[in-house]
């Protein structure tokens, strides 16, 4: 059988919330992390599952972002591993085969996480944690999430589909 391979672009970014706490948790890509402000968000405010969900959308054409999950936030339903199962739902025969992301933040650090938040995601998506890909930056304070704002995230997906 032959395949065509096509890529999808995916971008998400979330603001930290002002008050801080000793105990505060984010998640990131599945993975909760320790940290001294939440994200501002109705959901989870998972950037990475966001943003990978957002490469699928870009795939499949219908967007679950701003769409089907706010009617699921309405719901309850505040997990981003939903909102990228849903997005799935729409891929039809195509299977993604690797996911590249890059998280830029000033904080929290990530290296200590990389391993859990790629087994994470390789869970979800049913790939081998060696075909998910992630990188860090702070991006030398040039941004918002560089300056510790918030997180940017964008996520680039491959799919392999059949002709």
């Amino acid at each position: 059988m032959e395949y065509a391979y096509i890529s999808a672009l995916g971008q998400d970014s979330h603001r930290f919330e002002e008050e801080t706490s000793e105990n505060a948790l984010i998640r990131l890509g599945g993975v909760d992390i320790p940290h001294t402000r939440k994200i501002s968000a109705n959901s989870d405010g998972d950037v990475i599952l966001h943003a990978i969900t957002n490469a699928v959308s870009g795939f499949t054409g219908h967007n679950i972002l701003g769409f089907e999950a706010d009617d699921m936030c309405r719901q309850g339903i505040t997990d981003s591993r939903e909102y990228l199962k849903e997005a799935l739902r729409y891929m039809g025969d195509a299977k993604i085969v690797h996911v590249s992301v890059s998280v830029e933040g000033k904080e929290p650090k990530l290296k200590p996480y990389i391993d859990r938040i790629r087994e994470s995601i390789a869970g979800i998506l049913d790939i081998p944690a060696a075909s998910v890909g992630i990188t860090a930056t702070t991006g030398e304070r040039l941004t918002g999430p560089g300056r510790g704002e918030g997180i940017s995230v964008f996520a680039v997906i491959t799919v392999k589909k059949p002709l």
